[in-house]
């Protein structure tokens, strides 16, 4: 009996072609449009604004190296002066302007202490820590240097010298991944995931009609029980939700080229998160009193799960205290085990938990769907 309210649901879900645009096309728009803004990481260009008023030999040195850095590049505006600059950094209308002052060269020389001066809008730190750093590493070079001239003057030799100024301790980067780490990794999965949860609007939107349009109603009447209508109005959603995930992560691999990993993990963890998110939907569906308190409470559970489930931005990149209340959410779940998958390359065995959790989630909802339904039945017109 609940094959013929799954065809039924399952047909009525195909009519509304406004439910796939939610469901696929936004989706869609979204991983477009966060990967276009974000890109790859490999290929980002940090741009620095300078003001050279040395204009000596070392500031055209320095600019120099700095020029010579992978990844940066810098711009001079020569029409605006110096005060103008530094007001739009004031103004906020900058973000950071890099000033070698007059006297730069001159100090150099006298081996005294030469400045580099950063101005810096105090609200952009973000941006701005990244050439710090940069600065800070090409003026550690002229200490290097002035004190490897210092030491040549005290008669020491070459090689003393370079036994001197060379580092004790090295740094070694060990990249653990196997395979390549960009935003798209995070881009896919995390839009994948989130937008998966907005299928219980639909469901919802359903059994509220099927309540007070009567068919609950009529179906009281006939020998079906309770778990089977369940069942038919759950199938349908299941079967909606494998079509989404599977057309946002194909769309993912074949214009982002993002790495599937392990195919078969991948669809235990697609089919473990539609039963988890239509699950849920069940419970939420027999729960709510409107189809405007569900598609409020489906906003709060998609979008607060997207934000402290690492959704949006890596789960490493959170707060601890928001870190510990994602692991609470089913979308923190199915987030690591498909970057588990995808990007540290594990199986079907690195992931059972997170698959134990996502099943675990949506047959609790089942079951407590089945105890709610008498009293949402009861409310039938």
């Amino acid at each position: 009996m609940f094959w013929t309210i799954a065809r039924k649901e399952l047909l009525l879900i195909l009519k509304d072609k406004g439910a796939f645009f939610w469901l696929i096309g936004l989706p869609i728009l979204f991983i477009v449009m966060f990967s276009s803004i974000f890109g790859s990481t490999e290929n980002m260009t940090i741009k620095v604004s300078y003001y050279d008023a040395d204009r000596s030999g070392p500031s055209a040195e320095f600019i120099g190296i700095v020029e010579g850095i992978d990844g940066v590049e810098l711009k001079q505006d020569q029409d605006t002066s110096l005060e103008d600059q530094l007001q739009q950094v004031r103004n906020g209308e900058r973000t950071l302007l890099v000033v070698i002052p007059d006297g730069f060269g001159a100090k150099l020389d006298a081996r005294d202490d030469a400045e580099i001066e950063v101005y810096r809008d105090a609200a952009a730190d973000d941006a701005a820590a990244p050439v710090v750093a940069i600065l800070d590493s090409v003026l550690s070079q002229y200490r290097e240097g002035k004190l490897q001239v210092v030491l040549t003057e005290m008669g020491l030799g070459e090689g003393e010298v370079k036994g001197i100024l060379e580092r004790p301790v090295t740094l070694k980067e060990v990249k653990e991944h196997a395979v390549k780490v960009d935003s798209v990794t995070q881009i896919v999965p995390g839009y994948t995931v989130m937008f998966v949860f907005f299928v219980m609007i639909s469901m919802v939107t359903s059994f509220l009609k099927d309540r007070n349009g009567g068919m609950l109603m009529r179906l009281q009447g006939t020998p079906m029980k309770p778990m089977s209508y369940l069942i038919g109005m759950w199938i349908p959603h299941i079967i909606v939700v494998l079509i989404q995930s599977t057309t946002l992560l194909t769309f993912g691999h074949f214009v982002y080229g993002l790495n599937i990993g392990d195919p078969i993990a991948v669809a235990l963890i697609v089919f473990g998160l539609a039963i988890c998110a239509t699950g849920l939907g069940l419970l939420l569906s027999l729960t709510v009193s409107s189809e405007n308190m569900g598609i409020a409470m489906v906003q709060i559970i998609a979008m607060g799960g997207a934000i402290v489930g690492g959704l949006w931005v890596p789960y490493e990149f959170l707060p601890r205290a928001v870190q510990m209340i994602g692991q609470f959410t089913p979308q923190y779940w199915a987030q690591q085990a498909m970057q588990d998958v995808m990007i540290r390359g594990d199986g079907i065995g690195g992931i059972i938990i997170a698959l134990a959790v996502l099943f675990g989630f949506g047959l609790l909802g089942l079951a407590i769907a089945l105890m709610r339904f008498r009293k949402f039945a009861e409310k039938t017109v």
